[in-house]
């Protein structure tokens, strides 16, 4: 089955470019601050949890799994941190957690 890569931050011009870069079309963008709503009805583009959640590392594996996510491409600093922190819990599903892109906003 074909998996889906997610990269964070959709609203920032790096995940725009990372995505271009990527040129695949089983990309998700995904991001914790508001998005326009009409932007949040393309199946492609979802809202993540909010890294100050208490449970974030476990909300963004639990959302992996359900979007059938294999990759992701982290941006922001706070979701950088605390994935990294969690990277060996996502390694055991298969899931890979990129957070030195050169993207960064």
């Amino acid at each position: 089955m074909a998996m889906n890569t997610l990269i964070t931050a959709a609203n920032s011009a790096g995940a725009q470019k990372l995505k271009n870069k990527l040129n695949t079309s089983r990309i998700i963008l995904g991001d914790y601050l508001e998005l326009p709503a009409f932007m949040l009805k393309s199946a492609n583009m979802i809202r993540l949890p909010n890294p100050y959640s208490i449970a974030y590392s476990h909300e963004m594996l639990t959302l992996c799994i359900d979007k059938q996510i294999d990759t992701v491409y982290v941006i922001r600093e706070e979701e950088k941190r605390l994935l990294n922190e969690a990277k060996q819990l996502f390694t055991e599903y298969g899931i890979t957690i990129i957070s030195d892109s050169g993207y960064e906003l």
